[in-house]
């Protein structure tokens, strides 16, 4: 399969719509509550107007995931914090149609590379609710690792709920640097 992110643009606000109305039970438990008016074509396309705003800040780059040329998800660089920091938190949600085929996989490691090697950053941080072993594991095959955990961190599925905090830097691995 092949599996490529880029840039949202308002013209996708159709498309994320119809995704998002098809998924919307499927993303409920992973996701803050959401009013129904979220899932309307109007909203989106706010919402990707603010998201490319913050993208022109340089804060967030907010990214479709394509897999087999269909829109199969986001994923977004958010809250990218410049100067000693430089760091971003990672987040992102894929179609259910498309879940269990390394979609997830394939796009977090392709936001990894254009987060280290085009936006020159440090650090990522990807936060997930612990019983979502799945993108768990999607973290782990990307080399983040777990650093902590974060109690009633985010208010999702209307209820604050606690959540593994993993992190990913943009350095050498111990092994690899001792080689040198």
């Amino acid at each position: 399969m092949d599996v490529r992110i880029r840039l949202v643009a308002e013209d996708d606000a159709a498309a994320l719509t119809g995704l998002l109305r098809r998924n919307r039970e499927f993303l409920a438990p992973w996701e803050p509550h959401r009013e129904d008016a979220f899932f309307t074509e109007d909203v989106q396309r706010d919402q990707l107007r603010t998201v490319l705003a913050r993208h022109r800040a340089g804060t967030a780059v907010p990214l479709l995931i394509v897999a087999d040329r269909r829109i199969a998800g986001r994923i977004t660089v958010n809250d990218i914090v410049r100067g000693a920091f430089q760091s971003a938190h990672l987040g992102y949600w894929v179609d259910q149609a498309h879940g269990g085929r390394g979609v997830a996989t394939a796009a977090v490691a392709a936001a990894v590379r254009l987060a280290f090697d085009d936006l020159g950053l440090h650090r990522l941080q990807a936060d997930t609710l612990e019983h979502n072993a799945a993108s768990r594991a999607v973290l782990v095959r990307n080399g983040f690792t777990e650093i902590g955990r974060a109690p009633h961190y985010l208010r999702i599925a209307g209820r604050w709920q606690d959540h593994v905090l993993h992190q990913l830097l943009n350095e050498p691995s111990p092994a690899s640097a001792s080689e040198h």
